[in-house]
């Protein structure tokens, strides 16, 4: 059987998989998300890569009987021992004006993003690489334009007292209470929320058949 292992703990990431009937399990690790890259799209499909080939280097870790936190059930074991699994890697970043805006890393941090974003467009860069059990690989992005409406500090600050930007790459949540800011997109609304689920599978799908 074709295992799908989805390199990410992000919720959004794991709804939106199971939203189109794709049966995974997740394992995370703990990647080195620095990069100098400063150009959005190879920044996310770059990361997207080293989270994928992180927890690539994890399961040969239990293949080679090394210690290791992964538990894996027989037929999982024996499935991903033949070589039939794939590794699927993504990591989302927002830009504005060609500057990277990642996840907040304090409130004052996530003021001065949603401040910045008030009353323009920015754009949304996601990353997937799709890391196969035969070592070979492939690595896409997708960018959404994104147009926000005008906040008020009053607004930025209510929203922020919520808690919910502050785990979201741009301070923001497009499926939660942001919403009421968000004046239009172009593009795939999944890739803002963190994964282009669509595309995805369209990768995948011969390889699933």
């Amino acid at each position: 059987m074709k295992r799908i292992i989805l390199a990410s703990g992000s919720p959004r990431r794991r709804e939106l998989l199971s939203q189109i009937g794709l049966e995974f399990t997740v394992i995370t690790s703990e990647a080195d998300e620095h990069t100098s890259i400063k150009e959005p799209a190879r920044y996310v499909e770059y990361l997207s890569s080293v989270k994928a080939e992180a927890v690539h280097d994890m399961i040969q870790n239990v293949l080679t009987d090394k210690d290791n936190d992964i538990k894996l059930s027989g037929e999982w074991y024996n499935d991903i021992m033949a070589g039939s699994y794939v590794i699927i890697g993504a990591d989302t970043i927002v830009s504005h004006k060609e500057h990277i805006l990642t996840k907040p890393v304090d409130e004052a941090d996530a003021y001065r993003i949603l401040k910045e974003l008030s009353g323009d467009c920015h754009q949304v860069y996601t990353g997937v690489t799709l890391l196969y059990g035969d070592g070979s690989s492939k690595s896409f992005s997708n960018r959404t334009d994104v147009y926000c409406y005008e906040l008020t500090d009053k607004e930025i600050h209510d929203y922020i007292s919520t808690g919910e930007p502050m785990d979201k790459a741009g301070a923001y949540g497009i499926q939660g209470s942001f919403a009421a800011f968000i004046k239009g997109i172009d593009g795939d609304y999944n890739n803002v929320v963190g994964l282009p689920v669509s595309s995805v599978y369209q990768e995948l799908k011969l390889w699933l058949s």
